[in-house]
């Protein structure tokens, strides 16, 4: 079995189009309104070639995906976790159920912000990445966690790979 991670961003978007500048608003909105270093999570198994098949809900593609790439050590941060072969399947289940599903940014917003107050309810049709990884993942309330929560919390039991100790 492949190993399974969490991988998470902490890159900044290079701004070359009016839609970049976009992403790179919401990424800062999402750090700032959640106080930590990540603006986004996926569930990241590695293949033979270096590359990644990366689970999530994301706002750049507009929901729950899968998508091969590259995680380079300069944007991203991996954390490997524990029973691969139970977080693969579980993430396979949840995929296969939630696939297409939209993002929700006011979810992610909401989980330790000022937002918060406005009692925001978590849509059941929508997912954002942090709770989406963490309902693989096995966490009860999935939707309280942001990325840099879910990172927390699994950096306590599992091993960060910095990048001198990345594939």
């Amino acid at each position: 079995m492949s190993k399974v991670y969490l991988a998470l961003y902490k890159g900044r978007k290079q701004i070359k189009s009016p839609k970049d500048l976009i992403y790179r608003c919401i990424d800062w909105a999402i750090r700032k309104a959640t106080r930590g270093e990540y603006s986004h999570c996926e569930i990241a198994v590695s293949l033979p070639n270096g590359q990644f098949d990366c689970y999530t809900s994301s706002h750049r593609d507009g929901g729950v995906r899968c998508k091969r790439m590259e995680l380079p050590s300069d944007k991203w941060d991996l954390i490997e976790l524990p029973k691969p072969n139970l977080t693969y399947g579980r993430a396979m289940k949840l995929w296969r159920e939630t696939k297409g599903k939209k993002y929700d940014l006011s979810g992610v917003l909401a989980v330790k912000s000022v937002f918060r107050r406005l009692k925001i309810r978590q849509s059941p049709n929508k997912w954002f990445c942090s709770e989406w990884c963490a309902a693989v993942i096995g966490f009860g309330e999935p939707s309280k966690y942001s990325p840099s929560d879910l990172a927390a919390a699994i950096d306590r039991k599992s091993t960060r790979l910095n990048s001198s100790h990345r594939l």
